[in-house]
């Protein structure tokens, strides 16, 4: 079996590359992002506090989340039942995954269900602990960055398709609060695994950083 591990900061392009290596390799994905965006997403919609540490773990016994793959649609995930694929994508919704995710019972909450998938099959996970907490034995590990510049002008251009208002200035700032949160937070900071491979995407076509990551990949596993 190979387990890839791919970490870095917000719209890195972590999910889109893995999706694709997934096809290239036939291996499982899993959005870990996804899942902390779902509890955020539940969190917000009770009207609580998501940097409440009470409040947040009251709501995690009534939280189940599910994850499948769908030919036409790609990656889903469902949230108590409901497909929250696209609810989970908003500005809000992101932000809520950042506060939630720097509280302990919520990663432990997650890390298990991680934890459990990697030991039954091949997959490719992607988020900002997986080389260093959740998959530390994983066959190969990457961290993917690019400029904070780089990183909020794709996210830009996501939310103009979608018909967000956003304005670039409140992207690049959103974005950048939350590397500071990500980073920064007590439990399981965004940080490159020690033997991360390291790969900077500012320059890099999408081809180009999915070729690389394959080709990692395949020389990891032989």
């Amino acid at each position: 079996m190979i387990r890839i591990a791919i970490d870095g900061p917000s719209s890195a392009g972590k999910s889109t590359v893995a999706k694709q290596i997934a096809r290239d390799l036939s291996i499982i994905y899993v959005d870990t992002g996804a899942m902390y965006r779902a509890i955020g997403l539940y969190v917000l919609r009770q009207n609580l506090d998501t940097k409440d540490t009470a409040q947040v773990c009251g709501c995690l016994p009534n939280i189940r989340i599910a994850t499948s793959y769908d030919p036409q649609a790609g990656q889903r995930i469902f949230l108590n039942d409901e497909d929250v694929s696209e609810q989970i994508r908003s500005p809000q919704a992101s932000m809520a995954a950042s506060d939630v995710s720097a509280i302990p019972q919520v990663r432990a909450f997650l890390l298990s269900l991680q934890q459990d998938m990697a030991k039954k099959q091949s997959l490719i996970m992607d988020g900002r602990d997986i080389g260093t907490r959740v998959l530390p034995q994983a066959t190969l590990k990457v961290f993917l960055t690019a400029s904070a510049e780089e990183r909020a002008r794709r996210r830009f251009l996501e939310l103009q398709q979608k018909g967000l208002p956003d304005t670039y200035e409140e992207v690049l700032a959103e974005l950048k609060k939350r590397d500071d949160q990500d980073m920064h937070r007590a439990v399981d900071p965004l940080r490159p695994a020690a033997d991360a491979r390291m790969l900077d995407s500012t320059s890099l076509t999408f081809e180009e950083v999915v070729d690389t990551l394959v080709k990692w990949a395949k020389e990891a596993s032989a």
